[in-house]
């Protein structure tokens, strides 16, 4: 199945590719499709999270109590007047690679967790079934991310999770970090790589959606320990 039917195939009609990545697993052209989007997602909203950050810096008493004047002032300075080098570094480099290092890790952890379910399946089959899934995410749940940015002008009010409708609710409080965790595309994302796992681990899909939601909820208690952690120097 060639890149442009497996990624139709993914929105529309899962199972079929999925059964034929676990048949014979590829990943790296629908890898390189997933980091040039966003490459270009982060190009088209760095100045919005440029101006997000300065609004939570800016005036902010208790940052700058906590690390002292000096430091306050480069803060500051640092994300007004970023350097040419380290917006490339982040946008081409540091993102991507972080994204990478998830990706690869979030497939071990599928690994360990399938094997308490089944003796069947590769590191390759599960890192290649979870790139694919992920496309629901990066690409179509990007896409809106990017409508919405382009919108309000700001990143920070773009959640596509339950967090969108509380539209007042202040971004660095503790519910609105656990709300955007409830995450439309990212539910639709694991319950797309459920077909994956059935097809890779050899189980049923309801075994798989177990699985899948189980790596889901894991995830999002580790993203609201570091969203409380980054935001505590904030408040």
């Amino acid at each position: 199945m060639n890149l442009y039917k497996r990624l139709e195939g993914v929105f529309f009609n899962p199972r079929p590719v999925f059964d034929g990545l676990a048949a014979k697993p590829v990943w790296i052209d629908t890898l390189v499709v997933i980091l040039l989007a966003l490459i270009a997602f982060n190009l088209v909203v760095a100045p919005y999270m440029q101006r997000d950050q300065l609004l939570l810096m800016k005036d902010n008493a208790a940052l700058k109590e906590r690390v002292g004047d000096d430091t306050y002032t480069r803060m500051i300075d640092r994300t007004e007047h970023p350097s040419e080098v380290s917006r490339i570094v982040q946008t081409f480099v540091t993102t991507p690679l972080f994204y990478l290092a998830a990706l690869l890790l979030q497939s071990l952890l599928l690994l360990i967790l399938g094997r308490f379910l089944s003796s069947q399946g590769t590191y390759v089959q599960v890192l290649s079934v979870l790139v694919h899934a992920s496309l629901v995410d990066k690409l179509f749940g990007n896409a809106v991310r990017l409508v919405l940015a382009l919108t309000r002008k700001s990143l920070m009010q773009t959640s596509t999770g339950l967090a969108l409708l509380f539209p007042k609710m202040e971004v660095t409080s503790t519910p609105y970090i656990m709300l955007t965790q409830i995450d439309f595309f990212q539910l639709w994302l694991f319950g797309v790589l459920a077909f994956g796992l059935a097809a890779v681990f050899k189980i049923s899909l309801k075994k798989a959606l177990a699985l899948s939601y189980g790596l889901w909820f894991l995830k999002a208690l580790v993203n609201i320990g570091i969203g409380l952690i980054g935001m505590s120097f904030l408040r």
